[in-house]
């Protein structure tokens, strides 16, 4: 489908509510330069010429790719509607062109967000259907409106209803408005059949005031942030909370999910936090991260491969990973690590308790000292306990703690599946996926835990705990150490019943024990952790 197609892009010198807006730098380029590279990457290959009265404009513009009218001092007064400056383009470019244009765009350059994409799609409406004389970039304005009639303040409306019962609204944004050369003259570029292209995204946002600006600013600078998780039975859910505490801090851009093909319960988890979150469909999941074209990857998935860093780092994408201790990490452009210690000091690999995220319920919960007397236990072994830490600690500790009036409790983990095995146990509470484990925490005298990401809650506490390593990978976790306060029992499969009713003892009966391993605790900043990781991850999008 051939078709002589021009753009005009009207750019006075005189604006007044923003001073020489056609020429400050948005994003740190002019901008005039974003209608001019939507033109120049249209797939119609249009013609492109500024209207301009200012010299300065004129030559931004030639340097950006456009040809130049030079406009008469008489249509760029403030009152000067577009109708006469756009007709003067068409003729002047068709003289200059030597050929006759089927189709004329007028191309505002305050919408700076406006995508090639769209453009195109609306010319290819206009061409496709030879009944439509115009089309109109416009977005859905569709409110509760009133209008002032005879100096009183009068509904558009007859009821009050929700907006999407209201009679739509539709308000031109400005972008663009294709019309037919039959159409256009000094006096009109529309005709009779009007069809609206409505814009959504920020494409719709036409500048006017400072606040238009800042708001395409935000949009411009604003990266794809994309969190690439595991999270299943196996290995549990501790990538996925703290992906999500992550992006929960991110407010300034873009932030997606992508979970591997055994993920299921990483989906899940994700989407009930409303964010948007994709499963793995293609063989490779790196077909799937090109497909959604992050400018960041945040991996939070154990050990990567060279091949998988090395694909991203050809695509282009800056990446940063946690926890990783694969060929992979090396390749990243951020490691960030308070779990495992690292073998060697690498550039770019930040690792230590001191790069812990902690959750707000933690930071924000009071931190209370140990008492003499132990009165409450709680046991929590995290997202699926997969060795049923739960039942076997109950089996060594409950006739103890029944015998010296001391409460049990258990928070399950989300993916939990062991409940008929202490149903046996009626008088121990019993808490699934709770959302304010902290306050059960910090009601608690002695936790038993495994060697994950919840020691580093406790630590947060400060209440003494006792840990059961889940496996052999979470024997390397080093914070769950007696150097920072806690009682490690080694790999819990072949700890026995009296090993760990006497460490359970021991404790309880050793008050001043308590109070040390609490003390040792608190020399812990566990509290900044999450300010520090921001921190480094904003440099990384700063690169982007």
């Amino acid at each position: 489908m051939n078709s002589n197609i021009l753009v005009v892009i009207p750019a006075r010198g005189g604006s007044k509510g923003i001073p020489r807006k056609n020429l400050r730098a948005m994003a740190g380029k002019p901008l005039i330069f974003y209608s001019i590279q939507a033109a120049l990457n249209s797939r119609f290959y249009p013609d492109i010429y500024v209207s301009t009265d200012d010299s300065e404009i004129a030559t931004v513009a030639n340097k950006l790719g456009a040809r130049v009218i030079h406009r008469e001092p008489a249509k760029a007064m403030d009152d000067t509607t577009l109708d006469p400056v756009i007709y003067d383009a068409y003729q002047q470019a068709s003289e200059a062109e030597g050929k006759a244009y089927d189709l004329i765009v007028t191309l505002q350059p305050t919408s700076p967000l406006l995508k090639s994409e769209s453009l195109d799609a609306a010319i290819l409406r206009l061409m496709s259907e030879p009944q439509l004389d115009t089309v109109i970039s416009a977005r859905n304005d569709t409110h509760l409106t009133w209008r002032l009639e005879d100096g009183r303040y009068v509904p558009n409306y007859t009821r009050r209803v929700n907006r999407q019962y209201l009679d739509p609204v539709f308000k031109e944004t400005g972008g663009f408005l294709i019309t037919r050369d039959s159409i256009i003259s000094e006096k009109t570029r529309i005709g009779e059949n009007v069809e609206l292209y409505l814009l959504d995204n920020g494409e719709d946002i036409d500048i006017d005031t400072f606040e238009d600006w800042n708001l395409c600013e935000f949009y411009l600078k604003r990266k794809k942030i994309l969190f690439v998780v595991s999270g299943h039975h196996e290995i549990g859910l501790g990538h996925v909370y703290n992906t999500l505490l992550i992006a929960n801090d991110i407010l300034n851009h873009q932030v997606e999910f992508l979970v591997d093909d055994r993920s299921q319960l990483a989906y899940e988890k994700i989407a009930l936090k409303n964010y948007k979150v994709a499963m793995q469909v293609q063989e490779n999941i790196l077909d799937d991260i090109r497909r959604l074209a992050p400018d960041v990857v945040i991996n939070d998935r154990l050990d990567t491969s060279e091949d998988y860093m090395s694909a991203l780092k050809a695509s282009g994408i800056k990446t940063v990973n946690f926890e990783d201790l694969g060929r992979g990490a090396r390749l990243a452009d951020l490691v960030i690590n308070a779990i495992y210690p690292e073998k060697e000091i690498l550039p770019r690999h930040c690792f230590g308790h001191d790069y812990f995220i902690l959750r707000d319920e933690f930071v924000l919960t009071p931190v209370r000292k140990p008492r003499e007397r132990v009165r409450k236990v709680l046991l929590t072994f995290g997202g699926v306990d997969p060795n049923n830490y739960t039942r076997k600690v109950i089996d060594a500790i409950h006739s103890y703690c029944r015998d010296n009036d001391i409460e049990i409790t258990v928070v399950a983990g989300f993916g939990y599946s062991h409940y008929q095995t202490i149903e046996c146990y009626p008088d121990i509470k019993v808490h699934g996926n709770s959302t304010n484990i902290s306050e059960h925490m910090s009601e608690a005298d002695i936790i038993f835990t495994s060697a994950g990401r919840t020691t580093y809650e406790v630590a947060s506490l400060q209440v003494p705990a006792i840990v059961l390593v889940q496996n052999e990978r979470e024997l390397t976790h080093f914070f769950a150490s007696a150097e920072y306060g806690f009682l490690n029992l080694g790999l819990g499969t072949e700890v026995p019943h009296n090993e760990l009713l006497d460490a359970f003892v021991g404790l309880v009966e050793n008050y001043p024990a308590r109070q040390y391993m609490s003390g040792l605790m608190a020399k812990s900043d566990l509290a900044g952790g999450r300010r520090r990781v921001l921190k480094l991850i904003t440099d990384i999008l700063e690169q982007v």
